[in-house]
């Protein structure tokens, strides 16, 4: 029998809010299983039946009425609490509790049982004096799942555990059921799971994923995703699904193409974020769109990428730059609070892109450290030293950074420096080490008294330090120390002499982006962020006369030198919008035609000034979670191969199915061993 029937004012006993606004959520049951309750009524007529049912935690109560009788089923679940539940005011109920056994320890004959599931841990004591316990303890071995049913008892004498909310109870087993055996797992079920091989973890993810950080990594993506529904919903947006099968453009990364059974030749592609739906959104009077948008990009993989990932799409009208930084500080601040309970200051520091790159030599600066990047164009100008005063006569820049106590680097370390920066156009990577009150470089003797003078004023050189130095033209330059200066930051970190604290959030919105940047390969511009940014209005006149000089109103939210995301105010006339595709960027007008024409003509009928912002869902909750990361905090993410190790993704098509696509697979040749 699945339950018992009782009377309203019996079940009021129990929960007296029940007929109330406990009534809160809806448990659907079969008329058969309802019946089961009441095998004396079995021959009433089903039609004249009614239910409905709630959840109250646990058990399920159901209210059911024939006619003008009404009654309360009680029905009874495979467990009445959670393994994280159960408190000393528990003692001397009778519960039931279902998980996995996390630990089992033999003391004299009594077993002590670690029972776990999604909440916590609890204790269990089966004692062999009970027979039927005692039959089945072989079977009870680590990851097995077991169900049981026990009395709730005070933990006495010193065997209360602080570090467990339920460490001051324990519960005395009656009833033992053993739902299924477990295999001996590949890894441990702990945190030193971590030093295990990333491939072996993904290919059993299912195991990986039971262990208590990543289900705490679960419900921590999950309340994210939840504060930030319930944010924009306060704030008027509508949710709206746009599609995944797509077709592919001309600008931005490396897509996905999905040929059409239906249409011979012909492919989808697979969206590398909904932006083009979305300004269509727009148009259509959404006003406020947002989701949370599966996207893809078929691009080399690193730490921070994924094949496919998930993107906090965003678009609204009739705003400006301004409304759009208020609106996600203010979201910034919700999920923060709400996920990790930590208070975010507003309004974000602001800067420019070209403050970014003249000081940090990047565009995601990390403000937790200084150690800026300084000109030295002044002080070399007129130098002996010909590499540098070279580089500024033909109007580059001499650029210098001051890693402060790192002369202590070892030869093997400097040389991944000098790699680094090799990696990125330079020629070597000139340096100066001060130790011992003495100046050591190889390019010390180029440089004058006065010289030297300056570069201890201006970079504040001081025994202990080492200065490194980059001359090229100025974005070059920037970029090339900049990487250097994060790389000898994790240098210093490495030494303890400096700090990175993980809980020292420092958001920045990074602005005024070039709108263009020339593609010496392509021979011509291409957009910084993408075609649809709109110029910076004083500065439309530029893009005839120096397109490289305009102004995007484009902005990136930086967060402890992590993009978390970034977006723009659009274009939305078809006139400005139809030059930057054919005049600027050059795409040929039957490409512009054929990829965008949909959206030109969308343009002529009434097309409101709007913008938006994308953020990565998977960066955001990296960050809040602590990890190194994002395939930690994606249920089955792809390896640097774009593998999915558990189900063997991606697979080999067969011969058939590419008959019916019309497509021919043609494998790369293999190279033939060199004799």
């Amino acid at each position: 029998m699945l339950g018992d029937v009782v009377s309203i004012e019996k079940c009021e006993m129990w929960c007296p809010s029940l007929l109330g606004p406990a009534l809160r959520k809806e448990v659907f049951l079969s008329l058969r299983e309802l019946m089961l309750c009441w095998p004396e009524q079995a021959q009433t007529p089903l039609e004249d039946l009614s239910f409905s049912c709630a959840m109250l935690e646990y058990p399920v109560f159901v209210l059911v009425s024939w006619g003008e009788a009404v009654f309360i089923a009680r029905f009874l679940m495979k467990r009445t609490h959670n393994c994280s539940q159960l408190r000393k005011s528990d003692t001397g109920s009778t519960v039931t509790l279902s998980g996995w056994v996390d630990s089992v320890r033999d003391h004299g004959g009594i077993l002590f049982v670690d029972l776990r599931d999604r909440e916590g841990l609890t204790q269990i004591v089966l004692d062999p004096s009970n027979k039927s316990l005692e039959a089945q303890f072989g079977s009870i071995k680590p990851e097995s799942v077991i169900s049981v049913t026990g009395k709730v008892d005070e933990r006495f004498g010193g065997t209360s555990n602080a570090k467990l909310a339920t460490g001051e109870i324990e519960v005395h087993a009656s009833e033992l059921e053993i739902l299924n055996v477990s295999k001996t797992p590949p890894f441990p079920m702990d945190d030193s799971a971590d030093k295990v091989s990333e491939d072996l973890r993904m290919t059993y993810r299912y195991l990986d994923l039971r262990r208590a950080t990543n289900t705490k990594m679960l419900k921590m993506r999950h309340a994210t995703s939840r504060s930030i529904r319930d944010y924009l919903d306060d704030q008027a947006f509508i949710e709206v699904e746009t599609p995944i099968l797509f077709k592919s453009t001309p600008e931005g990364a490396r897509e996905f193409l999905v040929p059409s059974r239906m249409n011979p030749g012909a492919f989808y592609a697979l969206p590398q974020s909904p932006q083009q739906y979305k300004q269509m959104l727009m148009v259509a009077g959404v006003e406020r769109y947002y989701q949370l948008a599966r996207c893809f990009r078929d691009e080399d993989l690193r730490a921070d990428r994924q094949p496919e990932f998930t993107q906090v799409d965003i678009e609204l009208s009739f705003i400006d730059r301004e409304d759009m930084y208020a609106l996600i500080e203010g979201l910034m601040a919700k999920v923060w609070k709400d996920v990790i309970n930590v208070d975010i200051k507003a309004p974000f520091l602001r800067m420019s892109y070209f403050d970014a790159m003249n000081r940090f030599g990047v565009d995601k600066p990390d403000m937790r450290f200084d150690m800026e990047l300084k000109d030295c164009g002044e002080i070399f100008a007129k130098s002996g030293f010909k590499v540098f005063s070279g580089a500024i006569k033909s109007g580059g820049a001499v650029k210098a950074v001051n890693m402060k106590g790192l002369a202590d680097l070892t030869q093997g370390e400097l040389r991944n420096l000098e790699d680094t920066a090799k990696t990125l156009g330079a020629k070597g990577l000139a340096f100066i080490k001060c130790e011992g009150g003495e100046w050591k470089s190889p390019i010390v003797k180029f440089f004058s008294d006065e010289e030297k003078a300056a570069l201890t004023e201006t970079l504040k050189i001081e025994d202990g330090d080492i200065v490194f130095f980059a001359a090229s033209e100025w974005e070059r330059a920037c970029t090339i120390l900049g990487r250097v200066r994060l790389d000898a930051a994790q240098l210093l970190v490495k030494r303890e002499k400096l700090t990175l604290d993980p809980n020292d959030y420092k958001f920045l919105w990074v602005i005024e982006f070039p709108l263009m940047i020339f593609d010496e390969e392509a021979g011509r511009y291409v957009s910084s962020h993408h075609p649809f940014t709109s110029p910076v209005v004083e500065d439309i006149p530029l893009l005839d006369s120096d397109p490289k000089k305009v102004r995007g109103q484009h902005y990136d939210l930086v967060l402890n030198g992590v993009e978390l995301g970034g977006g723009s105010i659009r274009i939305h006339q078809p006139e400005l919008q139809k030059k930057v595709f054919e005049d600027v960027l050059k795409i040929p007008k039957d490409i512009v035609e054929s990829q965008f024409g949909y959206m030109l003509k969308a343009f002529e009928y009434g097309a409101p000034p709007h913008g938006g912002i994308a953020f990565g869902l998977d960066r955001m909750v990296t960050i809040l979670t602590q990890r190194t990361s994002i395939r930690d905090v994606i249920a089955f993410p792809k390896n640097q191969k774009g593998q999915e190790m558990m189900t063997s993704s991606p697979g080999i098509a067969t011969p058939e199915q590419l008959r019916d696509l019309h497509v021919k697979a043609v494998l790369p040749k293999k190279e033939e061993p060199k004799a």
